[in-house]
């Protein structure tokens, strides 16, 4: 006999909470903030064969449905509070069921979030997680307020890169080849990306503006210019690449790195004069960042090559209802 709605919920999706003063079981979560402190909340939306691939592991989903929520968070300087979760399934699966959720509880218990409610139903695979954050009053990262004379950082894994999960994707499309040990690495990359929480938290009061890299750099750096009303000019040579991108055509890097999306790193702007210390709150965090260009008064994103001459953006990043 198949599992019940609620069963179900009791099974995969219910833990006593610690900080929520209610959790699931009721009509509403409920949650107590600290005197001072702000609650930051954002949402997204997973869709099978929209945003995953069906053959992805279910561990890897589960962290991968949180995580893209988190690096929100972390684009704001918000520490996490807690989250919801609404699936849709087309039926139940109770071994997919068990590590979609061991992958998400990982993940949450990493990072103190817990899940405390949401909603189930019957339909095409569909995961949407609310999250909620706090910080303090004031101090929230936004996307409005970087400054001419700004340097633009980009953060990544130590020894790593932008543009895996693209390769990744181009080789699942059969676009590229790639050796087995180089897909799995890259795959890893693409189906299980890991929120940069803690350098979200060290940037607050360092970083002028900051947003994730979700939709692809170029895409998601003018929408912080946009916001910001200024402009840039980046160097495409300094954009950070893996190994296993850069033994890939030159043309191929620079579609991953600058359109590629799916890398849930950090692309911040901050003062010259904070360069050393965002280097150090970089180290604290227990990842790299590098320096990829400058905030300029006039508008527009401008790109150039190591030596100076301009490059041509021919790439553009995703759009839901383009791709």
């Amino acid at each position: 006999m198949s599992l019940g709605e609620f069963d179900l919920i009791a099974r995969y999706f219910a833990r006593p909470t610690c900080r929520a003063a209610l959790g699931p079981g009721d009509d509403c979560a409920v949650l107590a903030l600290r005197p001072g402190m702000q609650l930051a909340v954002s949402c997204d939306m997973l869709v099978e064969g929209r945003h995953f691939l069906p053959t992805v592991e279910p561990r890897r989903l589960g962290h991968k449905a949180l995580a893209v929520n988190l690096s929100d968070l972390a684009a704001c300087g918000a520490r996490p509070l807690a989250c919801t979760l609404a699936i849709a399934l087309p039926r139940v699966d109770e071994a997919w069921l068990e590590g979609f959720s061991a992958g998400l509880y990982a993940l949450a218990e990493a990072h103190g979030c817990e899940l405390v409610g949401g909603d189930t139903t019957a339909g095409p695979l569909t995961l949407c997680i609310t999250v909620f954050g706090e910080l303090p009053v004031g101090a929230a990262l936004l996307r409005s307020t970087a400054r001419a004379g700004d340097e633009i950082w980009v953060s990544h894994a130590i020894g790593g890169g932008l543009g895996d999960a693209r390769l990744a994707l181009e080789a699942f499309r059969g676009q590229v080849s790639l050796p087995g040990a180089v897909f799995e690495r890259v795959r890893l990359a693409m189906e299980q990306p890991q929120p940069r929480v803690a350098l979200g938290l060290a940037l607050r009061g360092l970083a002028s503006a900051a947003i994730d890299v979700s939709d692809g750099l170029l895409g998601d750096l003018s929408h912080l210019l946009r916001r910001s009303a200024v402009g840039a000019t980046v160097d495409v040579g300094r954009v950070p690449r893996s190994a296993d991108l850069a033994a890939q055509s030159l043309a191929l890097q620079r579609l991953c790195t600058l359109a590629g999306g799916d890398d849930y790193e950090l692309v911040f702007t901050a003062p010259e004069a904070a360069s050393a210390h965002v280097l150090e709150a970089a180290r604290g965090a227990g990842v790299a960042v590098s320096r990829i260009g400058r905030i300029e008064a006039g508008p527009g994103l401008r790109l150039v090559d190591g030596d100076g001459r301009a490059v041509e953006p021919v790439w553009s990043s995703f759009d839901h209802f383009r791709a």
